[in-house]
C-alpha cells in the first residue's frame, strides 16, 4: 500500500522497520520493539514505557545503523583521529536530540500520535545523564556534537558515573545532595562491548628485569569495560561515539572460601572498590581515601583509554603488515580538558616502554607530538596539585617518570636559558616543598604538549601574560586561543522552534544552523515592525512555558509580562550570585519604602537565580539558602507582588537550561572581571535574543565585540584593574557604597528570618585575612552594577528600543558556534580532516 492508503488506527502491527521515516512505519517499529525487546510487564504503554520500552530503542535501530558505517567508513579510510578526553560531559537529553538531527521529528510525533502518545510527553521520562557538573561537561558536549556535525572522525572518552555529582533539593535548610537516579531503570542509549575491557592496576612496585627495562606489578587490578554512547551530527550521516568507561573485578576476585565463613565484605572486597570508581564524580578529597579515589578516577580514565587507542592503532596498522610507531602521532591525536586527564602523558610513555619496549627518546617525541591540552582556569585553588606522597603510593611507576621529565626539563631550561633560573620553582613540575611536596599537573601539561590553549581572547592573554609566561618565553609558538562556542542545535534549533521559524523565514534559509555566521543578516531587519512582533510573540510563547515549569517545580506562580531577568551557573563566589542577590534585596527594601502610586512606574521584575553549589562549599551553600530566604519574604508579601518576585530553580541541568534560556530576557555574567575563562551560558543566552548584564570577563569581551556595546549592560572593574583594587582594600582604602551597607543591614535585621548570614557578610568586610576582605570585589562593583540595573529598567520600558536590541543580540551571536571552534581545533591543533560517510 502505498504511504497515504496506510491504516492511521493504534493498531499497528508489531514489525521491525528499522530505517523507515514513514510514520506508520516507524508506529509499527516502536509497537515491535515495545513487545519483542521488553523491559517492562506486557500491556503497559504509557509514557514512561513510551519512552523506555519503545522509542528510544526505535530511534537507536537507525543511529546503530549510521554507527556502524561511520566505524567501517574510518576503518576503510584509516585517517587521522581525535580522542578527546574529559572527566565530565553534560549530554542532556538524548531522544530530542537524535530526532533532531536525524531529521525525524515530525515522523517520529506523527508515528506517536498513532499510538496514543505525545512525543513531547515520551521525551520527558528521559533523565539528564549525571556525567557532568558545569560549564566544562557542557562544552565537551558541544564540541561532540560540532564534532560530528562536521564529519569529523573523533572520540568522546569519559567515566560512567552513577551517582552523577549529586541531584540538588531545596527544603527549609537550603540544599540538600540526594543521589541522581539516571541509571536507576536503565540508560536505552548506551551499548555495553563486552569485548572492550582493559586491565588498570592501582599500587603495586616498579620491578627491574635483567634486561635494565622497569615493569610495574604487583597492587590491585580491575577493568575498565566499555560502554558506547552514539553521537549523531546533524543531518549528516556521520555519528560518532562518546565511549564511558565502568569499573569491574572479575568473578576470580570474589573469594568464595571467605564468603562461605560469613566474612562477606572481605570476600567481595575488590568488587566494591570497583564500584566506588565509578560511583560519583568528584568525590569529596578533604580525607586521604578521598584524595585517592579521585586520583582512582583520573588514572582509570586514561589508562583505559589509552589502552584502547594503541589497540586500535596497531589493529589498523598491522593490516598493513606492520605498525610503524612513528606513525602513532599522525594517526591520534589526544585532546587534554583540563588538567584532570594529565595522567595521560606519564601513562602513555609508561605504555610505550614498559609494554612496547620503545627507549625514552621515541617514547617522548610520541607523547609530545600526540598531545595538546586545554587550560579552563585562571583561579589558583582549581589548578590542581597532587601529593608527591598519594601518587608514590598509587602509580609508583608513573612518579618515576614525572620525576624523569621534570629533570630532563630542568636540565634543558639551565643548559639553554640560564635567565630563567630563579623561574624553576614555579616552573618546574615537582615542587621540592618540604613540608608537603606536590606535582604541579598544569606544569606536566605544558611542559609534554605540543600546544596549549585558553577558551576566550582574555583568557588565553592572562594565560600567556601571567600563568604561563615563563613558558611563552621558551616556547613562543606553543600557546594559541580557541574561544569556546556552543551548538546551534541545542541551543537553538531544538529549544526555542518558535523563535527558529521566524529566524529561518526572515532569513529565506535554514542554513543557519549549520552556519550560524549568516545570522548576521538579521541586522537588516532590526526595525522591521513585522519582524519585531513575531519576535515578541516568540519570545513570549518561550516566557508562558517557562512560568508554567516555574509554578510546576517551585509552586510559586510568575507573570510572563515582568522582565525576567535570570542567572543560572555553578553557584561560586566568583561567579557573584551574592552580588545578585545583595543588588534583589535592595530593590526590595526600595520598594517597600514607595507609595502604590510609585511602585507603577517601577519595572516588574522576575529574578531566577539556579545551579549547584559543591558539597563542602559552605559560603556557595549559604547564598543559596540566601536566594531561597529572599524569595520566601517577597513573594509572600503583597505589597511588592506585582513588581517582585524571586525564585530559586532546584537541579540546575541542560534539560532546565533548555527551559530556562528560551524564555530569558535579561541574564546575569557579572563574575570578577579576570576569573571568569570563557563562559557559555552567555553565549547561549545571547543566541536566543536575551541582553546580558556583565563585566568585561571571559567571552563577555567578544560577545560585547559582536554584538555592539549598545547592546550590552557592562559595569564594574576590569581585569587589569582588580590587583590594584584589592591592594587597595589591603591599605584600607575603601570605601563602600550606602546602598551596600544598607542591603548588608536588612539581612541582618532579620528581614529573611533568623538564619546566621554573618560569616557570609563578613566575607565582604574587614580588609585582610583568610575568607575576609572582599576578595571577589563585590562591594567595588556594587555601585556601578546597581547603576547599571537602573539603566536596564528604562531600557525594557521602550519596547522597540529592547526588541531592537534583543534582535541585535541574536544576530551578533554567528561567532560562538562550537562549530566555529572544533574547525579551528581540527586545523590548528589537531590537523585532522573530514571523513565523510558516502
Amino acid at each position: 500500500m502505498e504511504g497515504g492508503a496506510k491504516s492511521n488506527d493504534v493498531s499497528a502491527a508489531p514489525i521491525a522497520q528499522p530505517l523507515s521515516e514513514d510514520p506508520t512505519d516507524i508506529a509499527s517499529n516502536i509497537k515491535y520493539h515495545a513487545q519483542y525487546t521488553p523491559h517492562f510487564s506486557p500491556f503497559k504503554f504509557e509514557p514512561l514505557q513510551a519512552y523506555y520500552a519503545a522509542t528510544a530503542d526505535s530511534v537507536r535501530d537507525r543511529l546503530i545503523k549510521q554507527w556502524n558505517d561511520t566505524y567501517l567508513h574510518y576503518d576503510k579510510v584509516n585517517p587521522k583521529q581525535t580522542y578527546y578526553l574529559s572527566m565530565e560531559y553534560l549530554q542532556g537529553r538524548a531522544l530530542t536530540n537524535a530526532v533532531g538531527n536525524l531529521d525525524i521529528h515530525n515522523a517520529y510525533a506523527d508515528a506517536l500520535n498513532k499510538l496514543g502518545q505525545q512525543l513531547e510527553e515520551v521525551v520527558e521520562q528521559e533523565k539528564d545523564a549525571a556525567l557532568g557538573n558545569g560549564g566544562l561537561g557542557r562544552l565537551a558536549s558541544c564540541f561532540l556534537d560540532s564534532m560530528a556535525t562536521l564529519n569529523l572522525p573523533a572520540w568522546g572518552y569519559g567515566l560512567r558515573y552513577r551517582y552523577g555529582l549529586f541531584k540538588q533539593l531545596i527544603t527549609k535548610a537550603g540544599q540538600e545532595e540526594v543521589p541522581e537516579d539516571w541509571l536507576e531503570k536503565f540508560s536505552p542509549w548506551e551499548i555495553v562491548r563486552h569485548d572492550v575491557v582493559f586491565p588498570i592496576r592501582f599500587f603495586g612496585h616498579v620491578e627491574v628485569l635483567p634486561s635494565g627495562s622497569r615493569k610495574w606489578v604487583g597492587g590491585e587490578v580491575l577493568q575498565a569495560l566499555a560502554y558506547d554512547v552514539p553521537i549523531p551530527g546533524y543531518r549528516t550521516k556521520n555519528t560518532n561515539s562518546l565511549r564511558l568507561w565502568e569499573a569491574k573485578a572479575s568473578s576470580e576476585d570474589f573469594n568464595l572460601f571467605l564468603f562461605n565463613d560469613g566474612q562477606y565484605d572481605a570476600a567481595a572486597q575488590l568488587h566494591s572498590r570497583a564500584q566506588q570508581i565509578c560511583a560519583v564524580l568528584y568525590p569529596g578529597d578533604a580525607t586521604e581515601n578521598g584524595k585517592l579515589l579521585r586520583l582512582k578516577q583520573q588514572f582509570f580514565l586514561c589508562s583505559a583509554s589509552l589502552q584502547d587507542i594503541i589497540a586500535r592503532f596497531k589493529e589498523r596498522e598491522d593490516g598493513k603488515g606492520s605498525h610503524q610507531w612513528s606513525e602513532f602521532p599522525k594517526k591520534v591525536a589526544i585532546q587534554l580538558n583540563d588538567t584532570h586527564p594529565t595522567l595521560t602523558i606519564p601513562e602513555l610513555m609508561r605504555l610505550l616502554m614498559d609494554d612496547e619496549g620503545l627507549g625514552w627518546d621515541e617514547s617522548w617525541n610520541i607523547t609530545t607530538r600526540t598531545i595538546a591540552y586545554t587550560n579552563h582556569t585562571v583561579l589558583p585553588e582549581a589548578l590542581e596539585k597532587w601529593s608527591q606522597a598519594v601518587m608514590w603510593k598509587l602509580l609508583p611507576r608513573h612518579m618515576e617518570i614525572i620525576e624523569e621529565i621534570d629533570k630532563r626539563f630542568v636540565a634543558t631550561i639551565m643548559s639553554e636559558r640560564p635567565d630563567l633560573e630563579n623561574k624553576m620553582p614555579s616552573m618546574r613540575i615537582l615542587d621540592h616543598n618540604a613540608t608537603k611536596p606536590v606535582v604541579h599537573m598544569a606544569n606536566l601539561c605544558v611542559v609534554s604538549s605540543h600546544t596549549v590553549n585558553g577558551v576566550a581572547q582574555l583568557h588565553s592573554d592572562i594565560l600567556k601574560a601571567e600563568l604561563f609566561a615563563d613558558y611563552v618565553s621558551v616556547w613562543p609558538t606553543k600557546f594559541q586561543n580557541k574561544t569556546n562556542g556552543i551548538t546551534p542545535r541545542r541551543w537553538i534549533r531544538f529549544c526555542s522552534p518558535e523563535l527558529s521559524h521566524i529566524i529561518t523565514k526572515w532569513l529565506k534559509t535554514d542554513q543557519w544552523v549549520t552556519n550560524l555566521e549568516l545570522l548576521a543578516n538579521l541586522r537588516e531587519f532590526a526595525d522591521n515592525s513585522e519582524l519585531h512582533a513575531e519576535w515578541e510573540s516568540a519570545k513570549m510563547a518561550n516566557k508562558q512555558r517557562l512560568a508554567q515549569y516555574i509554578l510546576h517545580v517551585t509552586g510559586v506562580s510568575i507573570d510572563p509580562n515582568s522582565l525576567f531577568d535570570i542567572q543560572v551557573k555553578r553557584i561560586h563566589e566568583y561567579k557573584r550570585q551574592l552580588l545578585n542577590i545583595l543588588g534583589v534585596i535592595y530593590r526590595y527594601k526600595k520598594l517597600k519604602g514607595m507609595s502604590p502610586e510609585e511602585r507603577k512606574n517601577t519595572t516588574p521584575r522576575t529574578v531566577m537565580i539556579g545551579g549547584k553549589a559543591f558539597a563542602t562549599y559552605t559560603n556557595a551553600k549559604r547564598i543559596v539558602k540566601l536566594v531561597t530566604d529572599v524569595g520566601d519574604v517577597v513573594n509572600s508579601d503583597p505589597d511588592v507582588n506585582d513588581y517582585l518576585k524571586v525564585v530559586f530553580v532546584p537541579n540546575y541541568n541542560v534539560s532546565v537550561a533548555e527551559m530556562l534560556i528560551p524564555g530569558s530576557e535579561l541574564s546575569q555574567h557579572i563574575s570578577t572581571a579576570g576569573m571568569e575563562a570563557s563562559g557559555t551560558s552567555n553565549m547561549k543566552f545571547a543566541l536566543n535574543g536575551c541582553l546580558i548584564i556583565g563585566t568585561l570577563d571571559g567571552a563577555n569581551v567578544e560577545i560585547r565585540e559582536e554584538i555592539g556595546e549598545d547592546n550590552f549592560f557592562l559595569f564594574g572593574a576590569t581585569a587589569d584593574e582588580v590587583p590594584q583594587l584589592r591592594k587597595d582594600r589591603e591599605n584600607g582604602l575603601f570605601k563602600p557604597d550606602p546602598r551596600f551597607e544598607e542591603a548588608k543591614q536588612f539581612i541582618r535585621s532579620g528581614a529573611f528570618g533568623t538564619y546566621d548570614y554573618n560569616p557570609l557578610l563578613e566575607s565582604l568586610e574587614g580588609n585582610s585575612g583568610y575568607g575576609r576582605g572582599d576578595y571577589f570585589l563585590v562591594g567595588h562593583d556594587f555601585p556601578s552594577y546597581m547603576d547599571a540595573q537602573a539603566r536596564i529598567d528604562e531600557a525594557y520600558k521602550d519596547r522597540k528600543r529592547w526588541i531592537k536590541m534583543s534582535i541585535l543580540s541574536t544576530s551578533g551571536s554567528g561567532k560562538f558556534s562550537s562549530d566555529r571552534t572544533i574547525s579551528q581545533y581540527a586545523k590548528e591543533i589537531w590537523n585532522i580532516a573530514e571523513c565523510r560517510v558516502p
